[in-house]
C-alpha cells in the first residue's frame, strides 16, 4: 500500500510517499521549492523582459507569489489574472483590481494568445510530482491515497478580520472534535469558507485514488508526537515555527487544551517564551496574541502545565526553529538564572523517524488513517515500528 503526503509551506513543499513494504524512514521523500516560491522565481527572472502576464488557474499561497505579481503591477506590465486565480491575491476582487491588475473571464484567455506570458497557479501539481518519481523509476499509479496540507485563512466576509475567522474556524473544529485530525477532511467534503483546501482539489485533476486536505499546522504538530522522546510524555507543549506563522498546541490527555498562532515575523524569542509561559499557566487571552497582529489564542483548560518536571520544557519543530538557539545561555543575566520564572525554556527538537522537514507529512499519514478507517491498520502498524495493528502512537490516552 503507497500514500502520497505533500505538505506545502512558504519555502518548501516536502513530500514523503508512504510504502507499507517498507520501514518509515525508508521511505521516499523530496524537499522542493514550494509553489509559491516557484512562481516568485519565474517572475522575478522574466521581469526585466516587461512581457505582460496572464496568470489563470486557482487560488493558491500568496507570500512570495504576490509579492511578485504585485511587482508587476507596480512597473506598470500588464497583468491579466482571471477571477480564480485573482483570489491568491485578496478574497475580495475590487481589491486586486485596484492594483491595476485585470481580470478576465475563461472566454477571454484564448484572445490573449501570444501576447502575454501565462503561468497556471496551483499549490498541487500531481503531474509533475508523479513525474519526478517517475523519472527515478518509482510509479504512483497505484496509491490508496493523497493528502495535502496547505495553510488556509478562509474566506472571511467583507470588513470580517482574517485572522479572526480563521481563530473562530480553529474553535469550532476543536469544539467538534478535540483533536488534531479535526482538520482533515476528504476532498468531497471540504467545509466551504476554506477555500484555498477547496482550490487544491479543484486542481488535482483526475487522481488514481482519494483525496484527503488538512491545515499544515496541526499537521506537523501531529508529526512531531512520531519522535520518540514527544511520545513518551502524557502532557506537553509543541511550538511550530514556521516561516511566517508560528503556533503551538498545548496537548493533555484529553487532548487539545490550547492553542495559539502568531505571525513569525513580528515575534522575538522573548515574545515566543512569554506566550508559551502564557499558554502553559492557563492566562494566555485571545487579545494578548490578537492585538499584538498574530492571529489568536484559545484555551480549553485553566489548569497549570509546569515546566521543569522533565529534561525539556517545549518540544519545537518546524523550519524556523532555529530561533530558540538565537540567545546562548551562557548569556544569561544573573537574575534570570537565579528565578526559575525568568529562566530560558529548555527546547527539545522533535525528528520523527530522524526527519524534522518531513514531520508535517508523518502528521498527514496519521490524520489519514482516521478517516479512511480500511488504512490505518497498517498505517498505525508502520508508525509504531511494526507491522500489523495498532492505536495511534500519539494517543496520549494509552
Amino acid at each position: 500500500m503507497k500514500i502520497l503526503t505533500v505538505d506545502v509551506g512558504t519555502g518548501t513543499q516536502d513530500i514523503f510517499l508512504y510504502d507499507s513494504n517498507l520501514d518509515v524512514e525508508n521511505g521516499f521523500k523530496l524537499v522542493l521549492p514550494s509553489p509559491t516560491m516557484m512562481v516568485h522565481r519565474r517572475l522575478k527572472q522574466s521581469l526585466h523582459a516587461r512581457t505582460p502576464i496572464l496568470l489563470t488557474g486557482h487560488q493558491m499561497g500568496g507570500g512570495p507569489s504576490a509579492w511578485a505579481i504585485e511587482e508587476y503591477a507596480r512597473a506598470g506590465i500588464p497583468v491579466y489574472m482571471t477571477r480564480s486565480a485573482a483570489t491568491t491575491l485578496n478574497d475580495e476582487l475590487d481589491k486586486v483590481e485596484a492594483l491595476g491588475i485585470k481580470l478576465v473571464g475563461e472566454d477571454e484567455v484564448e484572445g490573449l494568445g501570444s501576447k502575454v506570458e501565462s503561468l497556471e497557479l496551483r499549490d498541487f501539481d500531481f503531474e509533475l510530482i508523479s513525474k519526478t518519481f517517475n523519472d527515478y523509476g518509482v510509479s504512483l499509479g497505484d496509491l490508496s491515497a493523497i493528502t495535502v496540507a496547505v495553510f488556509d485563512h478562509g474566506n472571511a466576509p467583507a470588513g470580517v478580520s482574517d485572522r479572526q475567522f480563521r481563530f473562530d474556524y480553529l474553535d469550532e473544529r476543536i469544539r467538534a472534535k478535540n483533536s488534531l485530525s479535526a482538520f482533515i477532511f476528504p476532498s468531497t467534503n471540504i467545509p466551504k469558507i476554506m477555500t484555498r483546501l477547496q482550490a487544491v482539489a479543484d486542481s488535482a485533476g483526475e487522481l488514481p485514488c482519494p483525496l484527503m486536505v488538512m491545515d499544515t499546522a496541526p499537521a506537523a504538530v501531529l508529526g512531531a508526537n512520531f519522535d520518540p522522546v514527544v511520545a513518551q510524555r502524557k502532557q506537553k507543549i509543541i511550538c511550530n515555527v514556521g516561516n511566517f506563522h508560528t503556533l503551538a498546541f498545548r496537548l493533555g490527555k484529553n487532548g487539545i487544551e490550547g492553542v495559539f498562532e502568531h505571525h513569525t515575523g513580528e515575534i522575538n524569542l522573548a515574545k515566543l517564551e512569554s506566550l508559551l509561559r502564557s499558554l502553559a499557566d492557563g492566562s494566555l487571552k485571545h487579545e494578548d496574541v490578537f492585538s499584538d497582529m498574530g492571529h489568536g489564542a484559545l484555551m480549553y483548560s485553566q489548569e497549570k502545565f509546569e515546566f521543569g518536571k522533565d529534561d525539556f520544557d517545549v518540544v519545537v519543530t518546524g523550519p524556523r526553529r532555529s530561533m530558540f538557539n538565537l540567545e546562548s545561555k551562557s548569556l544569561l543575566s544573573k537574575k534570570q538564572k537565579q528565578d526559575p520564572a525568568l529562566r530560558k525554556l529548555k527546547p527539545y527538537f522533535a525528528v520523527p523517524f530522524g526527519d524534522m522537514m518531513i514531520a508535517g507529512c508523518f502528521g498527514l499519514l496519521a490524520a489519514t488513517a482516521e478517516i479512511l478507517p480500511d488504512l490505518a491498520e497498517s498505517i498505525y502498524g508502520s508508525l509504531r515500528g511494526r507491522r500489523g495493528r495498532g492505536v495511534a502512537p500519539w494517543d496520549v490516552s494509552q
